[in-house]
């Protein structure tokens, strides 16, 4: 049986001063989730509800104004390399190869290992994100492509318990997206890693993830719903818009996003932050006609 409460989101709120002292405004407010051990989930919202707060809480980059968040039975006290993170910028160190990029990352990981059996490590997950005899270039000779990679095996080498992806494919062309997508959901197979993502991409979301968080829209946000995926494990980007099941899963997420994220709050008749509604896909109903298979975003 899964593990639920493996990851532990407990009431969290996030709430800054507001303008001449007028108060408190809550970015977001009792947010309560729990998540699976190997589960890849995706947060998808519009721009300030919220998201990156949630995933910088996570990472212990940020502390919630109320609640706490709990990891393998262990509250988040601050960063630890336990939480690896990838941001929307792949964050190298300029002066250090992808090598000494990758190492470094596992020195500070294991500082008891030689550096044989540091290089050993590093170079396992250099080769797994395909950068096999790049080991010596340095940020500046690699394609955005190849940082991201590099930002990839880096926050892979430690074994984090989690790895949180804070948009990393946003500023990527469509191409080099789709490539890294596949790599990251193919190394998340292999190696069961429980992922949490922040996108804006709604396909992005069905091909990768197993479960899909929908946002209500700042200030206030909550986590309205949860939509299990209900793609086959084994889905691949060709022909994942031929199951008999995809648009009606797009376009409950699109509709939620252009019209119920707006309006749905705390407040909502029947809604229980502490039980966010579940949506399996025999109850899925189609919103919006699926007249095509263009990608779908939300700002």
């Amino acid at each position: 049986m899964p593990d639920e409460k493996f990851i532990s989101i407990e009431g969290i709120s996030k709430r800054y001063a507001g303008p001449g002292g007028s108060g408190d405004v809550a970015v977001f407010e009792n947010l309560w989730l729990g998540m699976r051990r190997g589960d890849f989930t995706c947060v998808i919202g519009h721009s300030g509800c919220g998201k990156t707060t949630v995933l910088n809480i996570l990472a212990g980059l940020d502390t919630p104004s109320e609640g706490t968040v709990i990891v393998d039975s262990q509250a988040i006290e601050g960063p630890s390399l336990d939480r690896a993170v990838i941001f929307q910028s792949h964050a190298l160190l300029p002066w250090r190869t992808v090598m000494g990029n990758v190492a470094y990352a596992v020195s500070s990981k294991w500082r008891r290992w030689s550096k044989a059996q540091i290089r050993t490590q590093a170079q396992k997950y250099i080769d797994l994100v395909g950068l096999t005899g790049a080991e010596h270039k340095r940020p500046s000779e690699l394609s955005g492509g190849m940082k991201q990679r590099v930002g990839i095996a880096r926050a892979l080498s430690i074994a984090p318990k989690i790895m949180l992806m804070d948009e990393p494919f946003s500023a990527l062309d469509a191409l080099t997206r789709g490539t890294l997508q596949d790599e990251v959901r193919r190394i998340c197979q292999e190696t069961g890693q429980t992922a949490f993502m922040i996108t804006h991409d709604v396909d992005e979301a069905i091909y990768l993830a197993d479960r899909i968080i929908l946002m209500t829209n700042g200030p206030g946000a909550v986590l309205a719903e949860i939509v299990e995926n209900p793609l086959p494990k084994n889905r691949v980007r060709v022909d994942i818009h031929r199951h008999p099941l995809y648009y009606a899963v797009r376009n409950h997420i699109i509709d939620f996003l252009v019209s119920r994220s707006r309006t749905f709050t705390e407040t909502t008749p029947g809604f229980d932050p502490r039980h966010v509604p579940v949506v399996r896909p025999a109850f899925i109903e189609p919103t919006i006609a699926a007249a095509s298979g263009a990608p779908a975003r939300v700002a």
